[in-house]
């Protein structure tokens, strides 16, 4: 992604009344749904927009209008793609392709952490004397069943 220092200069440069003008609406975005959040916030500061090769203007009913299919379009692609992404990860379970992710503390290292805590060591001890972060520590031990740990 190609840096735009100027993008960040005029966005805070304009204010309530002004228009604020690009070339092309990939000048202003990377993608529809960053454009939108860009037009969004330029609204709520009661700034206009307008691009020039794609002659939308957010000053003019039919430039708002475009403006809502546009948005109402990136929605419709975030639900697709949400839905496809799901449909794909549960066909690839029901395939056995995809499984749990394997443990973080297995073997002989869990037996040591194990033996620790029944003998009252705090799982902030644990984490300490065996290199291991806290949420990998509680994600384990909830994945085996430890007592008073939430599991998932």
């Amino acid at each position: 992604m190609t840096p735009r220092p100027a993008r960040p200069q005029a966005l805070a440069f304009v204010k309530a009344g002004d228009v604020l003008v690009v070339w092309k609406l990939d000048r202003l975005g990377r993608s529809l749904p960053h454009l939108l959040t860009i037009v969004n916030s330029l609204k709520d500061k009661q700034v206009a927009f307008r691009s020039l090769t794609e002659g939308m203007d957010t000053t003019t009913p039919s430039g708002e209008l475009l403006f809502h299919v546009f948005g109402a379009l990136a929605q419709y692609e975030r639900a697709l793609t949400t839905e496809r992404v799901v449909a794909g990860l549960a066909a690839a379970k029901r395939q056995g392709r995809i499984s749990e992710r394997p443990l973080a503390i297995v073997g002989e290292k869990l037996d040591a952490i194990l033996v620790a805590l029944r003998g009252g060591m705090s799982k902030a001890a644990v984490c300490r004397n065996f290199g291991v972060k806290r949420t990998t520590l509680i994600k384990t031990l909830a994945r085996i069943g430890w007592p008073g740990v939430p599991g998932k």
